[in-house]
This record gives C-alpha cells, sequence and structure tokens, in this order.
C-alpha cells in the first residue's frame, strides 16, 4: 500500500469484528510508532497493552470516578450520569486490543522558567502524536481498524494511579485497535480546501 493510500484509507473505526489482534502484530505496530521524530533524539514513548478484563476493570473504575467528578462540577442532571458512564465503559471494554500511550520527557531541558518548561513539554506531547500516526497508519496497512481516545488526558493521575506507574509516565492516549466488523461504511471525508489551511506570508 501506498503511503498516500494509507493517509486517505485510514478512518476512526468503532466496531470490531471481535477477533484478538495478534501479539506479534502489536509488537510490530509498536515498532513502526517508536520511528517517529522526538525531542533530542529520544524514544519518549511507553506502550501499555491492556489486555485482561482485569486491567480493563481496573482503567474504568479509575477513570469513571474521574469522570463523575467532573460530570457533578459541571452541574450535570445526576440521573444521566450513569448512562453517559456506561457509554464510555463500553468503549474501553469492546476493543479486543486496548493500548495506554505516554510520554516520558526522558532527555528533556531543565528550564529555569514556566515558559520553557511548558514548550518542552509540548515538544514531547507533539511527538507522542506522530508516533500515534504512524501506528494507526501501519495498522489501517494491515487491514486492522482503530481509534484514538483522548480520555486519560482529563485524568491523569486517577489512570497513573491505577496502574501504579511511574511519577515520570504521563498517560495521555488510548488506541483502540481490531479488525473492522464487515459492512461498516463511514460517511466520506469532508473535501479539503487546501487554501483553507495554507497560507503565504
Amino acid at each position: 500500500m501506498r503511503i498516500e493510500e494509507a493517509i486517505l484509507g485510514r478512518r476512526s473505526i468503532r466496531r470490531f469484528d471481535g477477533r484478538p489482534v495478534p501479539a506479534e502484530v502489536v509488537a510490530a505496530l509498536i515498532a513502526l510508532a517508536c520511528t517517529a521524530p522526538a525531542p533530542h533524539h529520544s524514544r519518549p514513548w511507553r506502550f501499555f497493552d491492556l489486555a485482561s478484563p482485569q486491567t480493563r476493570d481496573r482503567l474504568t473504575k479509575a477513570m469513571s470516578a474521574a469522570w463523575h467528578q467532573d460530570l457533578e462540577n459541571d452541574g450535570v442532571d445526576p440521573e444521566t450520569i450513569p448512562n453517559l458512564l456506561e457509554g464510555s465503559r463500553r468503549k474501553l471494554s469492546e476493543p479486543p486490543t486496548l493500548l495506554l500511550a505516554c510520554i516520558v520527557q526522558e532527555g528533556a531541558r531543565q528550564w529555569m522558567d514556566d515558559r520553557r518548561r511548558r514548550a518542552e513539554r509540548d515538544m514531547y506531547v507533539q511527538s507522542l502524536g506522530a508516533a500515534l500516526q504512524n501506528l494507526m497508519l501501519a495498522a489501517h496497512a494491515r487491514g486492522l481498524a482503530s481509534y484514538l481516545m483522548a480520555a486519560p488526558l482529563f485524568c491523569v493521575k486517577a489512570v497513573r494511579q491505577a496502574f501504579e506507574l511511574p511519577a515520570d509516565h504521563e498517560p495521555l492516549f488510548l488506541i483502540a485497535l481490531g479488525y473492522p466488523l464487515p459492512g461498516v461504511t463511514l460517511p466520506p471525508r469532508p473535501e479539503i480546501q487546501v487554501e483553507d489551511f495554507l497560507f503565504d506570508r
């Protein structure tokens, strides 16, 4: 598959046929993810395969508690909260493979001011985005479906505590992987008008 075909063909598909993704395929995808550009010649990505039901349950409980608190603080009707949380639980339990993606700021420069420290962290977060794009394009090229969930960004502390991650591990994204359910159809992509995004100066 040519790279243009992979880029244009990759879509966020949320329905899987239930077949497990072989461990060697997951390992190959992680290896490709780790070829992404990163700050200071580092490899600042850590991936955790949340394979067992017990692990998924631990994640769900930790994230649900954080979400529940946020929804209460937002003034959401208490009677609707359980339904909202149930939808999130399904997203975590249904994918055949669920990967937790973290950054570690290895090699980061210890700037004296907050402005440059924030910029330094931003470089690492952006490199994780590049790694995840590698992973999802490679998954598509292998006939897999995937989609990205940014929910850990909103409850980093809860996820870190749930898995007793080291203090320097910052859990930011989840990647759902599996073989697409046959017959899944998606709307066409909106046409891209390049002039809306590319400007001369």
